[in-house]
């Protein structure tokens, strides 16, 4: 009779955590509040040598330093991106929400939003227009 092979080996469980957490990225909350805040921050960084292509190309959805410009708007057009976008639809899962789940008040629905990708210059641009609208006012 032979036997079962196992997935594992007996003496690995010490590296199951290591394979795990090897290219963890951020959580998609992590992200959400980074878009909410932290993205001009993000987009505009300092130039660090100790990343890829000196923190200069950043997509702020995959938290993902890219070498160059080409190598970004690339990447805008994988599956892996379009994945991301589609998962940061959902408003991210909060403990005001689970509290509601857990009838401590009404229950709201997570809404969804559209998301599109956040460059330097879409960034700037949107940033751009307010301002231009506002001095239009005051003139």
């Amino acid at each position: 009779m032979p036997y079962k092979r196992k997935k594992y080996h007996r003496g690995d469980t010490h590296l199951k955590k290591g394979w795990r957490t090897k290219r963890r990225t951020k959580d998609l909350d992590e992200i959400d509040e980074d878009l909410k805040g932290n993205a001009e921050k993000l987009l505009n960084q300092k130039v660090d040598f100790d990343k890829p292509g000196a923190a200069q190309h950043y997509c702020m959805h995959c938290a993902r330093y890219f070498i160059n410009e080409i190598a970004l708007h690339s990447h805008f057009t994988t599956k892996v991106h379009k994945r991301r976008l589609k998962a940061l639809e959902l408003e991210p899962y909060s403990i005001e929400e689970s509290e509601r789940a857990a009838s401590k008040g009404n229950y709201i629905a997570p809404q969804k939003r559209k998301i599109e990708t956040v460059t330097r210059e879409t960034f700037n641009e949107k940033d751009a227009a307010p301002k231009a609208k506002m001095m239009k006012i005051d003139e």
